[in-house]
């Protein structure tokens, strides 16, 4: 993410709640201990990958791809940290912030991710 402390933010799927607007502001506004990719919202997890919505990703295409407010499924998961008020998943090439989860269930899939792979992350 940038040293700016804007957040702009295009909404292409849906409406975002007050919350999710005020949780991907403050993690725009966290430093973290290395660069995040990018952030996310409303996010589950599914086999070994995280899937949300995507914010300020720092590899934006000229096409749309990555582009604020699209679905984005990560590759596998490496690592999972909580850095500040927001947890910090890793996978091959990015980092990204978790702002919220999805109601009903998210954060019991990543707990239940977490509870499962310990501390034997691995890419499938």
């Amino acid at each position: 993410m940038t040293e700016s402390s804007e957040v702009e933010v295009d909404f292409y799927v849906k409406r975002y709640s007050d919350f999710d607007l005020l949780r991907i502001a403050r993690a725009v506004g966290q430093g973290f201990e290395e660069e995040v990719t990018a952030v996310l919202v409303n996010v589950h997890i599914s086999r070994h990958s995280a899937v949300g919505v995507v914010f300020g990703h720092t590899r934006k295409g000229p096409h749309g791809r990555y582009a604020d407010g699209h679905l984005i499924q990560t590759s596998d998961i490496l690592a999972a940290a909580k850095e500040g008020r927001f947890w910090v998943i890793t996978t091959i090439h990015s980092r990204y912030a978790i702002a919220t989860f999805q109601r009903d269930g998210g954060r019991r899939s990543f707990n239940e991710f977490r509870r499962l792979v310990g501390n034997r992350y691995s890419n499938t």
